[in-house]
């Protein structure tokens, strides 16, 4: 099943099944991509207006970085269903012998870390959305900032939401250094780009008050 390609009723309906797939990784990469391409709509009714010719080539060059992150994002949707299921069929490995435990604990080990990889994909790709959104809302069109506003408080709850995927994993690393460092690159991530998100948020409310 592509999820990316998938009707957003059938999504929704598997999401809340039992499924394994899709699960709060690829929902966040989701959410990720759909706040990227509100702040994309905010370059859209920039571009080709007379009020706004003197940003137009930066909106346009932002706009193609936006569309770049739109579909990383939908890659990451079906990227994050195929390293979990791999995850979700290792916690039901057994345990009765030494060798069956050494066996669980070397292939849980590497599909841990598989897992994280992607929700700490769809946390920098979110940074780097709030990044272009914090320009759009600045610089687009006013007519469409609430987009803006709306599209950083998207990306910011896929940054948060792509966090606990993250922290759900290093939990059960064997491996604390290699854990730590993710947990270290996570709080960064979260402690400058949750503030830029909020106040790109306020400034579009603050104008539309």
């Amino acid at each position: 099943m592509k999820f990316q390609e998938t009707p957003c009723n059938e999504f929704v309906e598997v999401l809340a099944s039992k499924a394994p797939v899709p699960g709060g990784g690829g929902a966040c990469a989701l959410v990720g991509a759909i706040g990227t391409a509100l702040g994309n709509m905010v370059g859209s009714l920039t571009v080709g207006k007379k009020k706004y010719a003197d940003v137009e080539e930066e909106i346009i060059d932002l706009k193609e970085k936006c569309e770049k992150l739109q579909q990383e994002f939908l890659g990451l949707v079906e990227k994050d269903a195929l390293v979990f299921e791999p995850l979700s069929k290792a916690y039901s490995l057994p345990k009765n012998t030494e060798e069956e435990k050494a066996k669980k604990a070397r292939v849980m080990e590497q599909v841990l870390k598989d897992a994280c990889s992607v929700p700490m994909e769809i946390m920098e790709k979110c940074c780097q959305a709030i990044d272009l959104i914090e320009v759009f809302a600045e610089k687009g069109s006013v007519i469409a900032i609430s987009d803006a506003g709306v599209g950083a408080a998207f990306c910011k709850a896929a940054l948060e939401g792509a966090s606990l995927n993250v922290y759900i994993n290093t939990k059960s690393m064997a491996d604390r250094e290699y854990a730590e460092e993710l947990n270290q690159k996570a709080d960064e991530m979260l402690s400058v780009y949750l503030k830029k998100a909020d106040t790109i948020f306020d400034s579009v409310k603050g104008r539309l008050h």
